[in-house]
């Protein structure tokens, strides 16, 4: 199928060619007839992409300084590589779109196969949603119509906030798409209606709409003709739909009010506020968000938990189903905003126009009627990237997301593995870093991907929560794993793990499984390995500054993500044993407490562990650091001497003989090497980087560690 993609580094935009999506639960399948290009939300993100690296750091000031800090941290060639990474990744496009039901998900009922529905889905061919940002559409709507669904449901959500009442008095600032629609349901609503723009075209359309107008620049000034429209009151309330760095607007809109007026903001506006605007006439200001409530909420957008309507009357599902109703009704009108039409394959003309053409408004993409593509796997690269001598190593890669494109991925592509398929959910990053790094095929079909014959080894970079699932299955088709830690979140799903295990080695050689323990395989960690005595007990401190991560994130969900011990306190715990050389005994953990009425996330701990040596090793995972100060720092303590490697980029010893000191201008934990040395393993029919029951013990311990804190708590 097709796609509409854009180069964030400089905005270009393409039509690309994707597997269909997967239609997962709670969501809905949806074959698209036509979408809509936002003018204001999608030129400013193709103006962005065409801008230089200067203007984006100028717009981008809280960005810049996170890229300082890290720079700061972890080295300036690390800090480039990550920005590069970061501007290299395609943005998906659109988000008003309207088509018909192909196929419905798990645990969805509202809706069935043929139904012609409106949703928030890209420009694509085909595209799976969540079913709360889908609506029926009337038979009385047609789809060229319902696709302004979206769009005037951010302007219903910003006219809800101001809570208006029959009869009132209001100024819309910003006649674009957005705040034409907002006219237009103001009046629906009985409310008398000043449109602010600077395109004449424009407040011309806004006075179709009913409304009075003024057109900037010609004279007129904005606050006095406010003033003569409330009859010398002031206006009950102003909505900003603009798009400008200025403070100017938000400086008239306050002048404009009444007092106990209200201003809400739905486009974007320069902040910098007058108090006095604000404080004598008591004026209240509110942000509107998107669609409404739901919006950004995971429990009821992915999770597809509605909020009660007696609680909660207008949620963005309704709100949706609100503008399709006026639609039918005739009380809002869109024919005058459409502005051109494109086929699909046409996107890259349609976003020209958009830059070009400052007064278009709706600009719609169609999509041919008959059969598109609907194949899950489609071509990336022909032909196969060679091979070193040995045992070939033919991969399937499971996940694409940023971890797996900025490193496991390469790293595969250096090993010289052949990388025939790569699968993600919905094939946008699969295609990206298909044609990036050699893939053959992109795909979605998991289960295809897992029953090919070719692949003998499996990446897995899912979610946490499908780890163990997808190397059970790697197991039972007898392929390699490499497995994006944690290995698992469960003991019982660890224990399923080592049964497989055992089972497929009673029929033969066991497939190798892996965890990306790279920190293992780092440079300045093999150097300090090899400083250490192997006879001695030691005293291991490993420092990790975490840093906080919103308490919401599916990291925190305990099926999802399993937590940050778990999920990344493990690669600690991995380096104690490593550095030990001897089996883990006990684990004991403390937890920080938290404040009352505050989640306790359970991600700032001291984890001690003792060893069957003797050693002794302290995990210090804390979340409640700054990011400008290093993230990793470990410690080991033996016969009288010190040794202290920072942050991967300097190593140090204090009295241990043989420890010399050891810098490196750029970061290196190891990630490379740590597939490369899983790659040759089976390629020569070696034993396993790491031995297996030793990424067990680790595990479990990781397990352990997590469910002691989460009991304590």
């Amino acid at each position: 199928m097709k796609q509409v993609l854009q180069n964030v580094a400089n905005g270009e935009t393409s039509v690309v060619e994707l597997p269909r999506p997967q239609c997962k639960a709670g969501h809905v399948l949806i074959r698209s007839s036509v979408s809509l290009i936002s003018a204001g939300t999608e030129r400013m993100l193709v103006d962005f992409g065409k801008s230089s690296y200067l203007d984006k750091a100028r717009k981008q000031p809280e960005k810049v300084k996170m890229v300082l800090e890290k720079a700061r941290t972890d080295g300036i060639l690390q800090t480039i590589d990550a920005v590069r990474s970061k501007l290299d990744q395609p943005m998906v496009m659109g988000y008003s779109n309207v088509g018909v039901v192909v196929e419905v998900g798990k645990g969805v009922t509202e809706f069935q196969p043929g139904d012609r529905v409106v949703s928030n889905g890209r420009h694509a061919e085909m595209v799976c949603v969540p079913k709360h940002l889908c609506a029926r559409i009337p038979d009385g709507v047609a789809d060229e119509d319902a696709v302004f669904t979206v769009v005037g449901s951010i302007a219903l959500q910003g006219i809800r906030l101001t809570a208006p009442t029959l009869g009132e008095c209001f100024v819309v600032i910003g006649l674009g798409l957005i705040g034409l629609m907002t006219v237009q349901i103001l009046r629906a609503n009985g409310c008398r209606v000043l449109g602010i723009d600077f395109d004449p075209e424009k407040t011309r359309l806004a006075q179709s709409f009913g409304a009075e107008t003024v057109t900037l620049g010609q004279g007129d000034d904005p606050v006095l003709v406010a003033q003569t429209f409330s009859r010398g009151r002031g206006v009950d309330g102003v909505i900003l739909t603009a798009a400008t760095d200025s403070d100017e607007p938000m400086h008239q809109a306050a002048t404009m009010c009444r007092p106990q007026g209200r201003i809400v903001l739905v486009g974007v506006v320069g902040l910098k506020l007058q108090r006095s605007d604000f404080y004598e006439k008591e004026i209240s200001f509110r942000v509107s968000c998107s669609y409404g409530p739901g919006r950004y909420d995971p429990s009821y957008e992915e999770g597809g938990n509605d909020y009660p309507v007696g609680y909660v009357r207008w949620t963005e599902n309704r709100n949706f189903e609100a503008v399709l109703d006026m639609l039918d009704a005739g009380s809002v009108s869109v024919d005058a905003l459409k502005s051109q039409s494109f086929d699909l394959v046409d996107a890259p003309k349609a976003y020209q126009t958009l830059l070009e053409n400052k007064s278009a408004l709706g600009i719609l993409l169609t999509y041919e009627p008959g059969d598109i593509c609907e194949e899950k796997t489609v071509p990336v690269t022909p032909g196969a990237a060679p091979t070193r001598a040995g045992a070939p190593v033919v991969v399937g890669a499971i996940g694409a997301g940023n971890h797996a494109g900025r490193t496991l991925l390469p790293a595969f592509h250096k090993s010289e593995a052949r990388l025939k398929s790569i699968a993600s959910s919905q094939g946008v990053t699969g295609a990206h870093y298909g044609r990036k790094f050699g893939f053959e095929q992109n795909t979605t079909d998991t289960a295809g991907l897992l029953a090919d014959a070719d692949i003998n080894t499996v990446i897995v970079a899912t979610q946490h929560d499908s780890h163990a699932r997808f190397v059970l299955e790697a197991l039972a088709q007898g392929k390699n794993a490499f497995v994006e830690k944690p290995l698992a979140l469960r003991a019982e799903d660890l224990d399923a793990i080592e049964a497989a295990h055992a089972d497929a080695a009673t029929k033969g050689a066991a497939p190798m499984v892996m965890v990306g323990f790279n920190r293992r395989f780092a440079p300045l960690m093999q150097k300090l390995k090899k400083a250490l005595n192997r006879v001695e007990p030691m005293s291991v401190v490993y420092h990790c500054n975490a840093g906080a991560i919103p308490a919401d994130s599916w990291v925190h969900d305990p099926e999802a993500g399993g937590g940050r011990i778990v999920g990344e306190a493990c690669h600690f715990i991995d380096i104690a044993r490593f550095l030990t050389g001897s089996k883990i005994t006990s684990v004991q953990v403390v937890g920080m407490a938290s404040l009352d009425g505050m989640p306790n996330t359970n991600d700032t701990a001291s984890i001690s562990l003792t060893f069957e040596n003797g050693s002794i090793a302290t995990i210090n995972y804390f979340a409640n650091g700054h990011r400008s100060y290093p993230k990793e720092r470990v410690e080991v303590y033996q016969s009288g001497g010190v040794a202290v490697l920072d942050n991967f980029k300097s190593l140090k010893g204090y009295g241990m003989k043989g420890l010399r000191r050891h810098s490196s201008p750029k970061q290196d934990k190891g990630h490379a090497a740590c597939v490369g040395a899983f790659v040759q393993a089976i390629r020569n029919g070696e034993a396993a980087p790491i031995p297996f029951d030793e990424i067990l013990e680790v595990s479990r311990v990781a397990v352990d560690a997590a469910a002691i804190l989460a009991k304590g708590s």
